[in-house]
């Protein structure tokens, strides 16, 4: 008989901790993400579906360096914001610096941040990569002659690796330099956005 009420006693308190330790889902946040993920990404497909066709090789090159390089920076911007500690922003805000502010606020919203951040921009911007290296390597086929089946394998390829090379590489710097990496970029929001005081 004891040992059924300590085990009656036991599952309650277990019941009351699972309670606590269930997060709230917030479904206007996931709509709202969802749905900004769909037009970032219907914008940037159309952009480049009308503008691509006519650039050379070079160029689509480049353009798909730097939608690589902008999925590098979020992803690593996502990270740090989990990553990164109130305290010395909260010192920061005190002294009245500039963008340790945004900052704080970045850090207080890091689930929303990162979600964006990785989710939507990093995950927007590996698709568009992908897309426009297609389109790239039918014009590179065109210029120069070469299979276009080669020419998308080895292109894709190399996206891909780019791409997972550089969010390794980027994931590593933020975890070990996530607040200046915050803060940068607190700073460079301050710009548009102006911070209370």
């Amino acid at each position: 008989m004891k040992l059924k009420a300590f085990n009656e006693k036991y599952e309650k308190k277990v019941k009351k901790i699972d309670k606590r330790k269930r997060r709230y889902v917030d479904v206007k946040w996931v709509l709202t993400i969802t749905f900004c993920a769909f037009l970032i990404s219907l914008a940037f497909s159309s952009l480049t579906e009308i503008v691509v066709p006519h650039l050379n090789a070079i160029i689509g090159i480049v353009l798909v360096l730097i939608i690589i390089i902008i999925g590098v920076v979020f992803d690593m911007v996502g990270v740090s914001v989990t990553a990164s500690d109130l305290k010395p922003f909260n010192s920061m805000a005190a002294k009245k610096i500039r963008g340790s502010k945004t900052a704080i606020k970045l850090i207080q919203n890091a689930e929303k941040v990162s979600a964006f951040c990785n989710d939507v921009i990093g995950d927007v911007c590996g698709i568009i990569s992908g897309s426009v290296g297609i389109l790239i390597s039918a014009i590179i086929s065109k210029e120069t002659g070469i299979n276009n089946s080669i020419v998308t394998l080895v292109l894709t390829a190399l996206i891909a690796a780019l791409t997972i090379g550089g969010k390794a590489m980027g994931k590593s710097y933020a975890i070990n330099k996530s607040d200046v990496i915050i803060f940068k970029f607190a700073k460079l929001i301050s710009i548009f956005r102006r911070e209370k005081k």
